[in-house]
């Protein structure tokens, strides 16, 4: 399967998932290594624009095409989450449900739905995970984001 990561040329080579090790973020608190992706280039856009001041176009960035196997993907559906998941700042909730799915070890990838796009999904991969070396970098391309979606 194809998911899809966008991420600032010094940083799209990375995928041992210290950017948000290093930072946290929605489905992992700050000290937990997990490398965030996309269903599709287009969520990974949105993703990236919710994230940027109107305004602020983003700049040298690259999009990755990372191929991860289908078989040791465990999805966590809207059922499962707290009524208010989604909600911006993001709940602990949810770094929580991250955080266990890297410390427990069981699977290389984590289907979450996207807060950005109702009906779309995310997929965490667990850089610390034995199948790690399954995932496979099959592209890197230059992106260039349309202005329009970052309109004052």
């Amino acid at each position: 399967m194809i998911v899809y990561r966008l991420s600032g040329q010094a940083f799209i080579n990375d995928l041992s998932g210290y950017g948000a090790e290093k930072t946290g973020g929605r489905w992992n608190s700050k000290g937990i290594p997990v490398l965030y992706t996309a269903a599709s280039r287009a969520l990974a856009v949105v993703e990236i624009a919710v994230h940027v001041p109107l305004g602020i176009i983003p700049t040298n960035y690259f999009i990755a095409a990372i191929d991860i196997p289908e078989n040791d993907i465990v999805k966590t559906g809207i059922s499962d989450l707290p009524a208010n998941w989604n909600r911006n700042p993001f709940i602990k909730a949810t770094q929580l449900i991250g955080d266990e799915f890297i410390k427990n070890n069981k699977h290389l990838v984590l289907q979450v739905p996207s807060a950005s796009v109702s009906g779309d999904f995310n997929y965490l991969i667990n850089p610390r995970h034995s199948d790690f070396n399954k995932v496979k970098l099959k592209s890197i391309d230059p992106f260039v984001f349309d202005a329009r979606l970052f309109r004052k």
